[in-house]
């Protein structure tokens, strides 16, 4: 693929995942030059790491913490949910953007059934905990969520949830009308493509051109699945009562690298998905059933991580190497400063916008 040339990802609106789990990645300091070299203003963490929100003190840079589905038990308690609030968002709030808590991660298809009977309660007493501390102009709460959770998706008209999911479903939907959050979809269509990439066409899962898909429904034509996947759970969440609440995309991506039965996975389709996927996010566009809603997207992932488990794909979706370098080449021009480089930059700036270190 040839070098893409965008703008930078600020202007485009996209965010990004910084995941952790790796014994090779640069300190936060050091990230943070390098996202303020990209103008990446949107960053999501699946914890509420410290150093990562003092790194980012007085930036431009909007945070999703994370709390883990490993605390759900303990958020239901309003004592502890406060004392989480207290600890992980009030030191750090007055400095660092902290606009969205997620609680829990991918529970209702995690077939755990105590975690899945927590997750409302939870939501609602970190709610409860950031109403009392007169935090909940700044920050929502919202949980992220696989698409394993639908029970159809196709045509996207006809989306449904799960029936064994449905009261736990309808009962966060309406939290989410209430309070006015987002409802957060991890979708990779990579899935759908390495499963039978014999039936799914690779142009249509990485946004290049093909005939796309009629819904024979709505008449909607859909040229790739991602858009597809986001209106399938737009139409489910209708079917459960509401047409108010926004859905955004809090996880997509594509791997680089991969083990012998995983199609697809290689750098060249990696660099088309994101490289594409940030076009469509640079003309703002919405999908055929929200077209004036442009989609809303946290990529995943900043780097590969080298200490996940699973197939080798889960270590290769990073759109950079841990030393800095681009995995492939979307036309992303940043740069990862030397530690003492990181260090003098954000003492005497703060943060470093545009700096080419």
């Amino acid at each position: 693929m040839g070098t893409v040339l965008l703008p930078s990802m600020s202007q485009l609106g996209m965010g990004i995942n910084y995941g952790q789990i790796a014994n090779n990645l640069p300190s936060p300091s050091r990230v943070a030059v390098l996202l303020g070299s990209l103008n990446i203003n949107r960053v999501k963490l699946y914890d509420a790491d410290p150093n990562v929100l003092r790194a980012f003190a007085n930036s431009n840079v909007e945070f999703i913490i994370g709390v883990g589905n490993e605390y759900l038990l303990n958020m239901t308690d309003a004592n502890k949910a406060q004392a989480w609030i207290e600890q992980h968002v009030q030191p750090y709030i007055s400095s660092t953007k902290i606009a969205c808590i997620t609680v829990g991660n991918e529970v209702l298809s995690s077939n755990d059934t105590q975690s899945m009977s927590y997750l409302l309660p939870a939501m609602q007493t970190i709610w409860g905990s950031l109403v009392s501390l007169g935090l909940d102009e700044q920050v929502t709460v919202t949980s992220a969520h696989s698409l394993n959770i639908l029970a159809n998706s196709y045509p996207p008209s006809s989306g449904s949830f799960r029936p064994d999911l449905a009261e736990h479903i309808q009962y966060i939907l309406n939290f989410h009308a209430q309070i006015k959050s987002p409802f957060l979809i991890n979708a990779y269509p990579y899935f759908a493509y390495k499963d039978n990439p014999d039936q799914v066409s690779l142009e249509y899962v990485l946004f290049q051109p093909n005939q796309g898909m009629i819904d024979s429904i709505t008449n909607l034509n859909y040229d790739n699945m991602l858009y597809a996947q986001v209106d399938a759970v737009y139409s489910a969440i209708k079917a459960m009562g509401h047409t108010d609440i926004e859905v955004r995309i809090s996880e997509t991506g594509w791997p680089s690298k991969g083990d012998p039965d995983e199609a697809g996975a290689t750098p060249e389709n990696a660099a088309q998905y994101n490289g594409n996927l940030l076009q469509r996010i640079q003309a703002k566009q919405g999908t055929p059933a929200k077209p004036n809603v442009p989609i809303n997207v946290y990529v995943f992932a900043l780097f590969n991580e080298d200490l996940k488990p699973g197939p080798a794909s889960e270590r290769n979706y990073g759109l950079y190497n841990p030393n800095g370098t681009p995995v492939y080449n979307i036309g992303l021009q940043g740069s990862l400063p030397t530690q003492a480089s990181a260090t003098k930059t954000n003492q005497c700036f703060g943060f470093a916008f545009s700096l080419s270190i």
